[in-house]
Parts: structure tokens; sequence; C-alpha cells
């Protein structure tokens, strides 16, 4: 094992994966072996190793123990901690950073991935009413930042389904919707990402309980998030994910066809274009 410390400017949780591959190889134990002693699945241990889950102080102080390496996990494990999102939300975003295919259904507001820079400020001055203006624009860049992810035209591939809601709720300005609106639109007529709207027909539906984010991986376990108000919490348990699948399925059979959901998308956004201008 290098002795020497990672370095926190060069993707540290890839790089503490990388090195957590090799000492438990060198070690001869496979990813369920080494999860065995810290009551955590092999799937888990995979996701370590290929940065996609935090690696937290007493995991590392365990597995430098099991694995005999001099302290090494519990020195760097701060550096492939730190975040620049909510300690809810954080692992969450760096795991979608590195997915091939997210799913997502939203059933208030848009996606951050597919946010504009306008509407992204009236979400966080909405939750946060008396936040200094510098507050306020770093939570817009990082969002921004996250957004980002989209620039590849091919990866990751992402499939929203969106509540009718989501279209419905303005915020001080309806120009700020429209614009957002139109975003979206721009991306689906790219064939950039997929959307379904769930509308308010469809009665009551399998994702009225709130959010959730399915993610998958080249190397990885699946991951589902699930978020409420403040907090969040990522699964890996096979059998959670797939409860947790089945009911995305179970939206996008009771949505709309992405040709109607686009239809309906661009339809509001010129409404509220309308009632602007008016």
């Amino acid at each position: 094992m290098a002795a020497k410390n990672l370095d926190p400017s060069s993707s540290p949780r890839a790089l503490l994966g990388a090195e957590l591959r090799v000492a438990r190889e060198r070690a001869g134990m496979s990813q369920a072996e080494l999860g065995e002693p810290l009551f955590v699945s092999g799937s888990f241990i995979g996701q370590l190793e290929a940065g996609t889950r935090r690696m937290h102080i007493e995991f590392a102080r365990q597995i430098d123990d099991i694995l005999d390496t001099n302290g090494f996990f519990s020195r760097n494990c701060g550096a492939a901690a730190k975040s620049k999102y909510p300690d809810h939300f954080a692992a969450a975003a760096e795991a979608e950073a590195l997915a091939t295919v997210i799913r997502e259904y939203a059933p208030l507001l848009i996606p951050g991935l597919l946010q504009t820079e306008s509407y992204a400020r009236e979400v966080f001055r909405a939750y946060q009413p008396t936040a200094t203006e510098e507050a306020i624009n770093e939570l817009v860049a990082n969002r921004l930042d996250r957004a980002a992810l989209l620039s590849d035209p091919t990866s990751p591939m992402l499939w929203c389904v969106l509540d009718e809601a989501v279209l419905r709720r303005s915020g001080d300005s309806k120009e700020v919707l429209a614009e957002a609106l139109q975003h979206i639109a721009r991306l689906i007529r790219s064939h950039r990402i997929i959307v379904q709207v769930l509308p308010f027909g469809a009665g009551l539906h399998a994702g009225m309980l709130g959010s959730l984010k399915l993610m998958s991986f080249d190397d990885a376990p699946p991951l589902a998030y699930v978020q409420g108000m403040g907090t969040g919490q990522l699964f890996d348990d096979p059998a959670t994910v797939a409860q947790r699948t089945l009911t995305y399925d179970l939206l996008t059979a009771s949505a709309l066809s992405p040709r109607k959901s686009l239809a309906l998308i661009e339809s509001v956004a010129e409404d509220y274009e309308h009632d602007q201008h008016a």
C-alpha cells in the first residue's frame, strides 16, 4: 500500500476506492468477506471501490485494521468525504455524477439536473428567504455544476417523470417557469433526455410519498435515493432498490407518452409566456 496521502484535487473518492480494491485483493478477500466484519454487504464494498459511496471514518478505521494498511484509509477518509452539497444529499449527488442511467420522479419541482439558473435561484430563495445573496449564488452555482452532466451528448441517460404539479407551480415570475419548461423541451427535442408527465387525471399513484431517483452504473450495483424535507436516504439493498424500481415503472405506466408529454410542456410554457406579456 502506498504510504503517500491522496491528493484531494484529483477525485479523492475514486482514488480511495481504487486503493481499497488493491488492498482487498492483496489480502485475498472477496467484497463479501470484507463486508462481513463491517456488517455491510459485498455490494456496499463494491460501491466504495467504484467511488459511488462515501467511506465514513468508522469504516476507514476498521478497514485499516482488517487489511493492515497502517492507517491509510483513516488518514485519507476526510479528503474523500468533502462535499459542496448538504449532508443528506452529498452521497446521492456524487453517485449521480458517476451514473450511466438516471431515472427520476419529481412530484413538485423541476429536477436539479434540468433547472435553469433563474428557476434554481427562485427555488433557493423560497427555501431560504433570509439568506444572503452570496449564499444563494453559491447554491445556484453548485446546482448548475450538477446540470453540466448533461453537456455530454450521450451519458448519463436521463429519464424523468414529472408530476403535472411541476408544470403548474410558478414562482414570482411566470416567465421564469416558461423559460425552464422551454429548456426541458429543447433537451427533449434534441433527444438528450426522456420526459413523461404524470397528469392530474391519473389520480392516486405509486409515487404519492415523494421524490425518487434511481441510478445505474457500469461497475457497481444500482442505487435508489428518496428525499424529504431536509432529509434523504440512499439505498443499495437489492430488495429495496427492486421495490423502488417497480414504483418508477408504475409511474411511467400511468404517465403520458413522451410525445404527448412534450406537447403539454410546450403548451404550458406558451401559456405562461402569453400571460407574462399580457
